[in-house]
This record gives C-alpha cells, sequence and structure tokens, in this order.
C-alpha cells in the first residue's frame, strides 16, 4: 500500500478518516500518561554513567605516575602541559562524578566539568582515530584505517586459528581491534547534555528532594525539583 493510496483512502473514507483520528488521540494519551513515569530515564542514565566514571577516575588514580606520564610526554602521549595536575583534576571530577551521579546530587552541576572532560578527552585522544570505537571495515564510518584493522584482524585470526586452541581463546568472547575513536567519548558527552537539561529525575535524585524542600519551605515554586 503506497502513501498515495493511503492519503486517498483517508480522504474519501469518513469512517477510515475518524478510526485513524481516534487512533492518534489514544496514542496521544497513553504517551502522556507514561509521563508519570519521566523520572526512569535520568534515573537509568545516570546509572549507567556511574560505573563508567567511577572506573576511569579510579583507574587514573591507582596509576597516577604513569597516566601523568602519557598526559605530559611529547612523543608518546598527549603533549599537555602540568601533566599532575591535569590527572588530579581529571580523576577527581570523574570520581566525585561518579558519587554525585549515583545519589542525583548536583547532577546538573556536576555535568558541566563532566562534559568538558568528556570534550577534551575526544578531541585530544580520540578525535584523530574517527568516530568508531572498535575497528569495523565496512559502514559509513568505516576508514582506511579500520579497514586495513580488520584485514589484520582476519590474518591474526587465521594464524590462531591454525596454530594454537582458537576455541579456547575465543571461549569467553571473540577477536576485536580497538580503533579508539570518539564514539564512546560522544555517547557518554550526549548523556550528559541531557542530564544537564533535564537533571537527576523526580523521586530517584537527593536534587528532587533537597529543592522540594527548600523551595517549598521558602514558600517558592518547587518546579521539577532539579538542581
Amino acid at each position: 500500500m503506497n502513501n498515495k493510496f493511503l492519503n486517498t483512502l483517508i480522504e474519501k473514507s469518513p469512517v477510515f478518516q475518524e478510526m485513524a483520528i481516534k487512533t492518534a488521540k489514544m496514542a496521544t494519551v497513553l504517551c502522556d500518561k507514561a509521563k508519570c513515569a519521566d523520572f526512569i530515564a535520568p534515573l537509568l542514565l545516570r546509572l549507567y554513567l556511574v560505573p563508567i566514571f567511577w572506573m576511569a577516575g579510579s583507574k587514573k588514580f591507582a596509576s597516577f605516575t604513569d597516566t601523568a606520564a602519557w598526559f605530559g610526554n611529547e612523543d608518546w602521549g598527549l603533549g599537555l602541559p602540568l601533566p599532575y595536575l591535569l590527572v588530579f583534576l581529571v580523576a577527581t571530577t570523574e570520581v566525585l562524578g561518579a558519587i554525585f551521579l549515583l545519589f542525583g546530587f548536583g547532577v546538573r552541576l556536576i555535568s558541566i566539568p563532566l562534559m568538558i572532560t568528556m570534550a577534551v578527552a575526544a578531541i585530544t585522544v580520540h578525535l584523530k582515530h574517527g568516530w568508531l570505537a572498535i575497528a569495523t571495515g565496512s559502514g559509513i564510518f568505516a576508514t582506511d584505517r579500520t579497514e586495513g584493522a580488520v584485514e589484520r584482524l582476519a590474518a591474526a585470526k587465521d594464524i590462531l586459528q591454525q596454530y594454537g586452541n582458537y576455541e579456547w581463546l575465543t571461549e569467553n568472547g571473540s577477536f576485536v581491534i580497538l580503533n579508539n575513536g570518539i564514539e564512546f567519548a560522544a555517547t557518554y558527552f550526549i548523556m550528559l547534555v541531557v542530564l544537564f537539561f533535564t537533571g537527576g529525575g523526580r523521586y530517584v535524585s537527593a536534587d528532587y528532594w533537597l529543592r522540594r524542600k527548600f523551595i517549598i519551605e521558602d514558600g517558592g515554586n518547587p518546579g521539577r525539583h532539579n538542581l
């Protein structure tokens, strides 16, 4: 059924037209009723980001000297100034960000330094590798780099299948090549942008209850109760 036939059917058939309108209205009402659970979306975003930032920050603290060396070295690192200070600031932002996101405290505020961290990481570390985090040989984001990586991966698999216990090697997962593009950093940045505008969510964030308590006690409008 093409669009022209469908449009003609709607115009010529009052019954079909009325049915389509009622269906659209019913769908709208159902979607509007689902707004009572709109706190689920920011909650899920927060819980998804918590382990990511916690692991990133705690790993930097655990390997502080090595990370600082990578930040500051111009030959094989990023060549950034004041590497020890930068590692401390980034790691602290990520660890505190994970804690704040977990409890839903200061979600909109902490999203700002976390977005800056993701933007800087995307530009300084990942952008030169393109979009893809994992190398693939096809698709709109494939590049000569990823295509070459896939060729080498296929050759490595052939060698392992011929001379190694390939079934054991891949028992817990398949081999891939990390392209280290901006995909993950961009995804986290977008999620943080959403949290900046929506806040931590009603009922499930400390921001909601703090704002509700202090604004209502002051006689103000609690609004969405997000900081």
